[in-house]
C-alpha cells in the first residue's frame, strides 16, 4: 500500500489491551489496527509499552485484559507457537538463526520437509533436495543475492543474515510479519538493503509491523505510524503529512495530538 487506503480491510486489531507486571502497568487500554497491504511502524519512548504491545501481538505475552482479532475473528495466543500457527511470523532483533547451519537449513528450521513415503513417515529422513529448491525460490522471490544455499549462515554479512531471517518469515507467514528493530545492528548500506526487503514482503501481499527507533528509516518506509505513549495508543499518523519533529514531539508528550492538523492523522 504505497498510499494510505482507509478502505483496506483490517487484518489485525487489538482492543483495550491491559498488561500489568506487579505495580507497573505496561499496557493501559492499548488499541492497535493493521490494514492489509501496509507497513505499520510502531514507535514509542522507553516505558511507553511498545515492547509489551508487540509481545501480545506475537503471542509472547498473554494480556490481562482486552481482545485480539485476526481478520475480524477473536484469537487467543498462549505462546508464539499459537501465533505462528495463525500465520504470524516475527523477526527478532537477535535474528534467532543458527550460524553453523546452512541457509536452507535455517529457512526450514523446525519446519523440515520429510522425504515422501516410508522414508519420511517411518524413518523421518529429511528431503534436503526439496528444502534446497524451496529455499532458492524464497530467496529469489525477495531478490536476496546469495552465492549458495548450502553455505553456513556464519559466513554471511549482517545484512545477508537479516535477509535469511526475513525470507524465513515471509515464506511461512499467512497474515502478518512482525519485525523487531531489523536494522539496529546494521550499517547504512545493509540497513537500506533490509528496508528494501521489507518493501518486497509488503508487495507480496503481507502487511508488516515494524518496530524501530530509527526515525529516518520509519519515515522512509512506513505507510502509517502508530505512536505508543504511557501504555496507550497516542495517535496514528501519516508520515507523508506530519513532520519527523512533530512525530517525536507527540511521542514524548511535548505536543498534544489535538494540536496536529486533521490530515496528519491516519
Amino acid at each position: 500500500m504505497s498510499a494510505l487506503n482507509a478502505a483496506a480491510p483490517l487484518v489485525m486489531q487489538a482492543r483495550g489491551l491491559v498488561k500489568r507486571y506487579g505495580q507497573v502497568t505496561a499496557l493501559d487500554g492499548a488499541d492497535f489496527e493493521l490494514r492489509a497491504g501496509e507497513i505499520m511502524a510502531v514507535i514509542g519512548d522507553n516505558g511507553a509499552g511498545k515492547s509489551s504491545l508487540i509481545k501480545v501481538l506475537s503471542g509472547a505475552t498473554v494480556p490481562d485484559e482486552g481482545e485480539l482479532l485476526l481478520d475480524g475473528q477473536p484469537v487467543h495466543f498462549r505462546s508464539p507457537i499459537d501465533a505462528r500457527r495463525a500465520g504470524i511470523e516475527t523477526v527478532y532483533q537477535d535474528l534467532a538463526v543458527a550460524p553453523a547451519m546452512t541457509i536452507a537449513e535455517n529457512l526450514f528450521m523446525g519446519r523440515e520437509i520429510l522425504r515422501p513415503g516410508p522414508l519420511g513417515k517411518l524413518f523421518r529422513i529429511l528431503d534436503k533436495g526439496a528444502m534446497l529448491k524451496e529455499a532458492m525460490r524464497h530467496m529469489d522471490d525477495l531478490k536476496i543475492g546469495i552465492r549458495s544455499m548450502t553455505q553456513a549462515v556464519e559466513t554471511l554479512s549482517g545484512g545477508q543474515r537479516q535477509g535469511v531471517a526475513v525470507a524465513r518469515s515471509a515464506a511461512f507467514a499467512r497474515h502478518v510479519v512482525i519485525m523487531d528493530e531489523p536494522t539496529a545492528a546494521l550499517g547504512v548500506k545493509e540497513g537500506n538493503m533490509v528496508l528494501e526487503l521489507i518493501r518486497r514482503v509488503r508487495d507480496k501481499g503481507l502487511p508488516v509491523i515494524l518496530i524501530s527507533h530509527n526515525m529516518p528509516h520509519v519515515f522512509d518506509i512506513a505507510d502509517r505510524i502508530h505512536i505508543q505513549r504511557l501504555g496507550q495508543r497516542a495517535a496514528v499518523v501519516n508520515p507523508r503529512v506530519i513532520s519527523m519533529s512533530d512525530t517525536v514531539a507527540v511521542m514524548t508528550g511535548a505536543k498534544r495530538v489535538e494540536d496536529l492538523p486533521v490530515e496528519a492523522l491516519a
